[in-house]
């Protein structure tokens, strides 16, 4: 009976490399979509599980986020004109099952449909709202991507365009635009302020007219800060009043030889 030692060798080096093609673990960011004999099983993991061997077998997914990068396109904006947009599109898997049975190479199919909503989303709007309204497109963009993933079990998380390139004549036409756009707004702060002077010279006449002592006030302010300028002579036009009055005192004598 020399046999039976060799059989049970046999046997159990036979159980421990079934055990070895059954084991399997998965990282805490992957989950095993497992089938068994073609039909969905359901998903394992993570940690250590096992699988039956030549009956079982699985696909691992990765539930992290993916940064992918929507390579440049070239789209036609609702005014026709041409642009080269590029994106970012950040997914996560949140249903590997489905991520499986129902898209084959899911990170593809992501890649690809959002190639197709950024040339859409930029044919719906205009150039100026491409240049304005980056971030409501990116989320507009966003939001259509996610209806089409979600039943892949895929969840978008956000969608950010970062480029826009035009062509330069277009570049030229929108310099002379904005050049046109701020000289209006000068020409318009510069007749504001015209106005507003000729409003407050209003009443400041208004002022001067219901007290006429203040006009020679002002005019007596004036003759100090022009007098305060060297070699300088100022001929001030004077009431005959103040003429007569000026010349009275000039032909007053002194009495007694003494100033009064």
């Amino acid at each position: 009976m020399n046999w039976q030692p060799t059989a049970v060798a046999l046997i159990a080096i036979v159980i421990f490399v079934l055990l070895a093609f059954s084991v399997r673990i998965a990282n805490e960011y992957e989950r095993g979509v497992v089938f068994r004999l073609g039909r969905l099983a359901g998903t394992r993991g993570p940690g250590l599980y096992l699988l039956l061997p030549f009956i079982e077998w699985q696909i691992m997914i990765d539930l992290r986020i993916v940064t992918a990068a929507v390579e440049q396109q070239v789209a036609i904006t609702k005014d026709n004109v041409p642009v080269k947009v590029d994106a970012v599109v950040w997914y996560c898997v949140v249903d590997p099952a489905r991520a499986v049975v129902r898209v084959k190479e899911v990170y593809t199919a992501v890649t690809q449909i959002s190639l197709t909503t950024l040339r859409n989303i930029i044919g719906r709007h205009t150039l100026d709202d491409v240049l304005k309204e980056k971030d409501k497109l990116s989320e507009e963009m966003r939001k259509t991507i996610d209806d089409v993933t979600e039943p892949w079990g895929v969840q978008v998380q956000m969608v950010e365009m970062k480029d826009v390139v035009i062509p330069e004549s277009m570049q030229r036409a929108m310099a002379q635009e904005a050049e046109a756009l701020r000289e209006k707004r000068a020409r318009i702060i510069k007749a504001e302020a015209e106005m507003e002077a000729a409003e407050r010279l209003r009443d400041a006449s208004q002022i001067i007219m219901d007290s006429p002592a203040g006009l020679e006030l002002r005019r007596m302010q004036m003759i100090t800060e022009v007098g305060a300028e060297q070699n300088s002579m100022t001929v001030v036009m004077m009431p005959s009043e103040f003429v007569s009055m000026a010349r009275a005192i000039s032909e007053m004598k002194p009495k007694d030889g003494k100033k009064e």
